[in-house]
């Protein structure tokens, strides 16, 4: 028997926030677009789940408000390394939400703009050929398409790997919990950030009063640990801050979700295929940029494209836009995850609470290269919660 096939001009691989920002802005522009999503339905993601200032207007001007959806407002950042922790305001305004949430939502309107989403679809392979490309799927289906665009998150395609990272030895973990009421009311507004041997944290709340806690980790530091339970209880043990917001709390989850390898540093240069998303750019999580940075590379690859311009040279654009910044937040995370970092951190924060805005604003992306297409009426918002 035959496997199916299937042609459309335009095929998006993945259905997170850059994949479903790229299929909207490609469908409300009157293109054939096809969505490939290899989960049949919401799902959580190990993020997080801080939403600073451009990604939010970079939602709004897609019809989304994320406070619609039950997003969480943040104002201080607070630090704790060992016994030592620091408060300082955010020098921006900023939310929390769960990515279960916001990317379905966004995928949803993405189908509504026009956009053809296909739930459930696992792309095996990607390969090109005279028309352009072909994708086989897991289940034997194939796809023909004159141009892809890579969306497909921290996790490569086989044969499209996307190579070396300027730091590329650390595993990433999420867990979702229930904290203490007094301990909600402790954390609530806040985005606290842990440093510990081998890794930092951030732990926040999201909608429905649930805290997010995700962490990075260097890998020879989990594998000595032998596995996640060591290195949990090694955390709450070093961090006497972090285990007083978790006693009493309840863990939402059996088991975290984990992903690995994470290539900080990463800036795409490739031919052929448009990357948005992570497989464009992975910049380390402490600079709470990384979904500002998924949305802002699909706006700019959908401009580009329907202005005739070539994958290529997109790339360099984004790169221009990024690569300041993508080295100096490098830079900044190769030392918190040092012994040097997690006894430097507090002190320099609390002698000068000015540089945590100096590095939020030289770690984001420039305000003069954010693109803002035409805004979403009020009666267009989406605003149902999951």
């Amino acid at each position: 028997m035959t496997a199916a096939l299937h042609s459309t001009g335009h095929l998006i691989i993945g259905g997170g926030l850059a994949g479903s920002m790229l299929g909207l802005r490609l469908a409300s522009a009157g293109k054939e677009v096809t969505l490939l999503e290899k989960e049949r339905g919401p799902h959580h993601k190990v993020c997080g789940e801080f939403l600073s200032r451009e990604a939010v207007d970079y939602l709004r001007g897609a019809g989304l408000d994320p406070l619609a959806l039950g997003a969480v407002s943040l104002s201080v950042v607070r630090l704790a390394a060992g016994r030592s922790v620091v408060d300082a305001n955010l020098p921006f305004p900023a939310l929390s939400l769960s990515r279960r949430i916001l990317d379905e939502a966004l995928l949803r309107r993405a189908e509504h703009a026009g956009c053809k989403v296909r739930r459930g679809a696992f792309v095996e392979s990607l390969t090109a050929n005279s028309r352009g490309w072909e994708v086989h799927l897991r289940d034997g289906e194939r796809w023909n398409a004159r141009t892809v665009f890579l969306a497909n998150g921290k996790h490569d395609l086989r044969g499209h790997d996307r190579g070396n990272a300027t730091q590329g030895d650390l595993v990433g973990f999420k867990m979702h919990w229930r904290l203490a009421s007094q301990q909600t009311a402790a954390l609530r507004d806040a985005m606290e950030l842990f440093l510990f041997t081998g890794g930092y944290g951030g732990l926040s709340l999201i909608e429905r009063d649930q805290a997010n806690f995700c962490l990075v980790v260097k890998r020879a530091r989990l594998r000595r640990l032998g596995g996640w339970d060591a290195l949990f209880s090694s955390i709450v043990a070093e961090v006497p801050h972090l285990a007083q917001r978790l006693t009493g709390a309840e863990a939402l989850w059996e088991r975290p979700l984990a992903v690995s390898p994470i290539p900080y540093g990463y800036l795409a240069s490739r031919s052929g295929l448009w990357c948005v998303g992570d497989q464009a750019a992975v910049i380390p999580s402490f600079t709470g940029d990384g979904m500002s940075i998924a949305l802002h590379s699909a706006s700019l690859a959908a401009r580009m494209y329907l202005a005739g311009d070539s994958p290529e040279n997109y790339h360099r654009v984004l790169r221009r836009h990024l690569g300041k910044n993508m080295w100096l937040a490098t830079t900044l995370s190769q030392l918190m995850v040092s012994a040097a970092g997690r006894t430097l951190a507090p002190a320099a924060l609390s002698l000068m609470p000015s540089s945590l805005r100096w590095i939020a604003n030289a770690t984001r992306i420039p305000a003069e290269e954010l693109l803002h297409g035409a805004q979403a009426t009020p009666a267009d918002q989406e605003s149902v919660l999951l």
